[in-house]
C-alpha cells in the first residue's frame, strides 16, 4: 500500500503585544476606518526582541507535536518557511531543530514568501512518499515587523509576527488511502517578482531591506492564481466545489479571501478567516488559521480542506487535505 501523509498535529504561536489600527495611527499617517475598508484587518502582533523566528517556530513546532501525540523523536525532517531568519546560516529550521531536542535527520529553511508554508508541505509531502523521512514538521515563522517600511503607509499596516506548524505522519493503515495530504500544486512566475519584494539582503548591504509592495498588481494577480490553483487541486482528485467543506486561505486582505470564497460556493461561515485579528502572517498565516479550527473545533477529522496562498516571486500554490 503507498504511504500517505497524515496531517496528524497543528500548532501556532503570537506573540503577546496586540498592536491596534488606532495605535498604529499614532505614529504612521492612517486611521482604523481606512484600514479596516481597505484590509478588514484590526489588530496584529509584534514580536518582542527576543520572539526571533526560531523562537516562535519551536514554540509552534511544540504545539503541533503535543496536539499528534507525538514527540521530539517522532521528528525527522524540519522544513521551515520563513522569509525573515534568524540568521543567513544556520538554517533557522537547525535553531528549531536544537531547541526541540531532536537529535537526528535534517532540516531546511525554504524561501517563497507568502506561499511557504504550502510550498514546505508539498516538499515535505514528497519525502514521504518517497520513504525519505517518516515524521516532518513544516513550520511557517516570521517576524515581518523588522523588515517593514513605516513610512510607507500602504504597506506597514498590512503585516503581523507569528508562527504555525504542522506535523505529518507517513502512514500506510487502511484509512491512509481517504486521509491526509491528497496531493499539493505549487507554481511560480519570476517575470512578476517586482511587484512584491524585499529591498535588500546579506548579499546587499546597501539596501535598506524592507518590504515594497504594489499592491494594486498583487490583488489583481492573486484571485485569479489561487483560483486556477485551487481548481487545479480538485480536478487532480476528482473532486468538485461542493465536495469542500473547509477554506482555509492565506491571510492577506478580506477582499480576497471573500472573493475565494465565492469562488468556491461557500458559505462565510465555512472560510477561516483570521486577518482581522493577525494581519498577514506571510508565510505562518496558512498554519495559524489551521491550528486555530482545529482547537476551537470547526475543522473536524474527515474534512475536506483546501488551502491556499500567494507570495512574492510571485509564488502560489494550494493542497488538498483529509484530516
Amino acid at each position: 500500500m503507498p504511504i500517505r501523509s497524515i496531517l496528524a498535529g497543528c500548532g501556532g504561536y503570537l506573540p503577546a503585544r496586540i498592536v491596534t489600527n488606532d495605535e498604529l495611527a499614532r505614529t504612521v499617517d492612517t486611521s482604523d476606518e481606512w484600514i479596516r475598508e481597505r484590509t478588514g484587518i484590526r489588530e496584529r502582533h509584534f514580536a518582542a526582541p527576543h520572539e526571533t523566528a526560531a523562537f516562535m517556530g519551536t514554540a509552534a513546532a511544540r504545539a503541533a507535536l503535543a496536539d499528534a501525540g507525538a514527540t521530539p523523536d517522532d521528528v525527522d525532517c524540519i522544513i521551515l518557511a520563513t522569509t525573515t531568519p534568524d540568521q543567513a546560516f544556520p538554517a533557522t529550521a537547525l535553531r528549531v531543530q536544537a531547541a526541540l531536542g531532536v537529535t537526528r535527520g535534517f532540516g531546511f529553511d525554504l524561501a517563497a514568501a507568502c506561499a511557504g508554508f504550502i510550498y514546505g508541505l508539498s516538499v515535505a509531502d514528497g519525502m514521504i512518499r518517497t520513504g525519505q523521512c517518516k515524521g516532518a514538521l513544516v513550520i511557517g515563522s516570521e517576524v515581518y515587523s523588522r523588515i517593514l517600511n513605516w513610512q510607507d503607509r500602504g504597506t506597514c499596516v498590512l503585516f503581523g509576527d507569528g508562527a504555525g506548524a504542522v506535523f505529518l505522519r507517513g502512514s500506510t493503515d487502511a484509512d491512509a488511502e481517504t486521509r491526509g495530504v491528497l496531493s499539493t500544486h505549487i507554481h511560480a512566475q519570476g517575470t512578476l517578482g517586482d511587484i512584491l519584494y524585499v529591498d535588500g539582503a546579506v548579499g546587499q548591504p546597501d539596501k535598506p531591506g524592507h518590504l515594497v509592495m504594489n499592491g494594486r498588481e498583487v490583488f489583481r494577480h492573486a484571485v485569479t492564481r489561487l483560483a486556477e490553483a485551487v481548481d487545479e487541486a480538485l480536478a487532480a482528485n476528482g473532486m468538485t466545489h461542493q465536495d469542500v467543506d473547509w477554506l482555509v486561505p492565506h491571510q492577506a486582505n478580506s477582499r480576497i479571501i471573500t472573493a475565494m470564497g465565492r469562488k468556491l460556493h461557500l458559505p462565510p461561515e465555512r472560510v477561516v478567516v483570521t486577518v482581522d485579528r493577525h494581519a498577514n502572517t506571510s508565510a505562518a498565516s496558512v498554519p495559524l488559521a489551521l491550528a486555530e479550527a482545529r482547537a476551537d473545533g470547526r475543522i473536524r477529522n474527515g474534512d475536506l480542506v483546501v488551502l491556499e496562498a500567494l507570495g512574492g516571486g510571485l509564488t502560489w500554490g494550494s493542497a488538498l487535505v483529509r484530516l
